[in-house]
């Protein structure tokens, strides 16, 4: 029972731990990559993802898990971009279900072009899932993080909002299991040289 109970306790704490650290503000920088990859889900992560390819801060964008029902011509209106540019700088992964098959499709991508290092866009609570699977798929790569905040981690503290609490709560559980693949990734394979840089931007509104 005392094992039990110290197991959930621990877990508790991490909980919390990790609520307070994807709803905090990151400082803000001005950070560049070799390009940049946003996993879809919000249309905020694709319009934000794509002012970062505007203002030059990566070359080539990629849009992962887009669902195969979207076409180029509805996602080149949620961008905002100018057609010559989406033309030109947008990829489109249609292969990704989830987050795993995110880091897959990522992976698969940056090799083919080279690249090794990359802005991370998702939204700032799927953040450190994100990076834990894309930092087992594709080790030698850099990863800068770049949180868009939904309004529903902004409206008022976390504990005090049942959705918000929720919504944080389900993806705690889902990143345990991500955080312990890269975890046992590193143990049976030699050590590589992935890091994460500090967070590229205050998140925007979603």
């Amino acid at each position: 029972m005392a094992t039990t109970g110290g197991a959930l306790a621990l877990v508790a704490f991490g909980f919390v731990v990790f609520a307070n650290a994807v709803t905090r503000e990151p400082e803000l920088q001005d950070a560049r990559a070799d390009a940049i990859v946003v996993l879809t889900g919000g249309q905020t992560r694709i319009t934000e993802a794509a002012r970062l390819l505007q203002d030059r801060r990566g070359e080539r964008l990629l849009i992962s898990g887009v669902n195969q029902k979207i076409g180029r011509a509805s996602l080149l209106r949620i961008s905002g971009l100018d057609e010559e540019t989406f033309n030109c700088c947008v990829d489109l992964g249609y292969a990704a279900l989830n987050t795993i098959g995110n880091a897959d499709e990522t992976a698969r991508w940056a090799e083919a072009l080279g690249y090794d290092r990359l802005i991370v866009v998702t939204a700032s609570y799927h953040m450190p899932r994100s990076l834990a699977e894309l930092a087992r798929a594709m080790p030698n790569t850099e990863l800068v993080p770049h949180p868009v905040a939904p309004d529903v981690l902004r409206r008022r503290a976390w504990w005090l909002d049942s959705t918000a609490t929720r919504l944080l709560a389900s993806e705690y559980i889902k990143f345990l299991p991500a955080a312990a693949r890269l975890a046992v990734s590193r143990v049976i394979s030699p050590w590589q040289s992935t890091s994460v840089t500090a967070a590229s931007g205050t998140p925007p509104k979603s």
